[in-house]
């Protein structure tokens, strides 16, 4: 018995150190962020809303069904049901019908309403859809930022533990008498700055961490950390596409222009609706009813008065009406006129908002291509500049070793390559989420392989 509650100890032990030090991928921190975002919740309960609304207008077509039965007692002066004449004694009464009626026409608005309906759960779901796109593109940036600021950090590690034997050294060559002792102080600068950048650098990974943690909504910032990956540049023809061939097919998939396009639908449903209302409105309606009164009375076949029972007097008193009903609006003190013409500005503006979108979606590809071309120049500088500068150091490396040049010239030929590494990581991330942003707009999935 001891010995299965130490092995259920150790697995548990086992699994909860597993989920704890767990590390979460790009993929699976987009997916985490799409399922469990409280915004695309709640779009998620707009759109069953939207559904609920489609139902509505799906029951508008069909005809109504109602039915109804009172009972009541009456002491002292009433009508007698039988004749119509009043009397002075306790009647007990039962009543009951079923109605059922139907709108033959109402100018359209019913199935207007129905169209609505339906294009106001796709504009719906393309809003939410829209926001998952958003949703996955900060992620990716998000995503990125931690991987830029961990490699920075080991950058700054790897700086220090340089420099750390270079003090070593320049130790030993001042205790010999080689080098002055400024030097050594000149190094042990470097050095403190070095450690302060070290500070700097995890304080800026944890702030990231925090940030994509707080995007996914989890609040576990301790134990939440990103796969230890490194990105290279991806391979990519994007550029081979023109800004507007790009465009043209973002068009047709893009979810924000999809829920713009679907805004100027729901305008014209709405404009259709409202001038629904000059038009007359045609319903018909069916009744059966019937009563029971135990005051009432008929002839036997004797000719003697009686009170028949209760289900005698239903099948004798029930009875049915039916007709319909004609509205012809006439004047409604221009509530109809001035609803007609805000469903009109309405459209207008839906459809300057569609322009504008669009015109927003070019300027943004214009934007992101340029990008592209821009950090890959960036980037490529920043390689060319980081080769040349460890040249320049490795050649002041020699000569501070020989004695041929000071501490504080060491110390700036060094920096000078820290400054130039940092760029190669700054920029070689900046080329690759507006890599990915450009790809996004051609449709393509976001992905760093």
């Amino acid at each position: 018995m001891k010995n299965s509650i130490t092995i259920i100890l150790l697995l548990f032990a086992v699994t909860f150190s597993s989920a704890q030090m767990r590390k979460w991928t790009l993929q699976e921190c987009v997916e985490y962020a799409v399922e469990n975002n409280l915004t695309v919740e709640q779009f998620e309960l707009d759109l069953e809303n939207a559904k609920i609304d489609k139902s509505d207008a799906v029951g508008n077509l069909l005809p109504s069904l109602n039915g109804n039965a009172s009972g009541s007692s009456n002491t002292g002066f009433s009508i007698n049901p039988t004749n119509n004449l009043p009397t002075n004694r306790t009647a007990n009464n039962v009543n009951i019908s079923a109605t059922s009626s139907i709108t033959l026409f109402d100018g359209l608005r019913n199935i207007n309403q129905l169209n609505r309906a339906k294009m106001n759960a796709i504009a719906n779901q393309y809003r939410l859809d829209n926001l998952k796109d958003d949703i996955r593109l900060n992620v990716a940036n998000a995503y990125l930022q931690v991987v830029s600021n961990k490699e920075q950090l080991k950058t700054f590690r790897a700086q220090y533990a340089v420099t750390e034997q270079d003090l070593k050294r320049t130790k030993e060559l001042v205790e010999s008498g080689v080098l002055p002792r400024g030097d050594l102080l000149e190094i042990e600068a470097t050095a403190a700055n070095q450690e302060q950048q070290i500070i700097n650098g995890e304080s800026l990974v944890l702030i990231s961490r925090v940030n994509l943690a707080q995007l996914l909504q989890i609040t576990d910032y301790e134990n939440f950390d990103i796969a230890e990956e490194e990105f290279e540049i991806p391979p990519s023809d994007i550029l081979k596409n023109s800004p507007k061939v790009i465009f043209d097919k973002a068009l047709g998939f893009r979810n924000d222009i999809k829920f713009s396009e679907s805004n100027v639908e729901l305008a014209e449903q709405d404009l259709k609706i409202a001038k629904g209302a000059y038009l007359p409105t045609l319903s018909a309606f069916f009744q059966y009813g019937t009563r029971y009164s135990d005051v009432t009375q008929i002839p036997d076949g004797n000719g003697i008065p009686y009170t028949p029972s209760l289900v005698d007097q239903l099948w004798i008193f029930d009875g049915i009406s039916y007709g319909a009903q004609l509205n012809i609006p006439i004047f409604n003190g221009w509530s109809t006129r001035n609803n007609v013409m805000r469903s009109k500005i309405g459209l207008e503006k839906a459809k300057l908002q569609f322009k504008q979108d669009k015109l927003d979606l070019e300027n943004t590809i214009q934007q992101a291509y340029v990008d592209v071309g821009t950090f890959e120049k960036a980037y490529e500088a920043a390689e060319k500049t980081l080769e040349a500068r460890r040249l320049s150091y490795e050649y002041a490396k020699e000569r501070y070793d020989v004695g041929l040049m000071n501490a504080f010239d060491f110390s700036q030929a060094q920096a000078r390559v820290e400054n130039a590494q940092a760029d190669v990581i700054r920029t070689k991330y900046d080329y690759i989420f507006r890599l990915k942003i450009l790809e996004f707009y051609f449709g393509l999935p976001i992905s760093l392989n």
